[in-house]
């Protein structure tokens, strides 16, 4: 079974950064992938990031050019958000899973405002 924390969301003002990471338990095997995921309200769930192996990244258009997906240990993930806009604000999952992300955290909140 694998367990995922996230932290480091918080209050930011528009062109900020912060940092999420998220602390994963369980086999390494089921966190071949991992990524991050947003939800806003009112808005669709979106992929932001993810990770496969240890460099394989993918972004979605959002995110590109300003935000980094990166792990250590395997099993530590973090997301490096620079030049933050209001419309990033979301509440931020951590995912993981052999293939495809399958275990997710309780989530941490962004949010950009001046």
């Amino acid at each position: 079974q694998v367990q995922l924390v996230e932290s480091g969301g918080g209050l930011v003002q528009p062109g900020g950064s912060l940092r999420l990471s998220c602390a994963a338990s369980g086999s390494a095997s089921d966190m071949y992938v991992m990524g991050w995921y947003r939800q806003a309200p009112g808005k669709p769930r979106e992929v932001v990031a993810s990770i496969a192996g240890g460099s394989i990244t993918n972004y979605a258009d959002s995110a590109r050019g300003r935000f980094t997906i990166f792990r250590d240990n395997y099993k530590n993930l973090y997301l490096q958000m620079n030049s933050l806009k209001p419309e990033d604000t979301a509440v931020y999952f951590c995912g993981a899973g052999r293939l495809t992300l399958s275990y997710w955290g309780q989530g941490t909140q962004v949010t950009v405002s001046s």
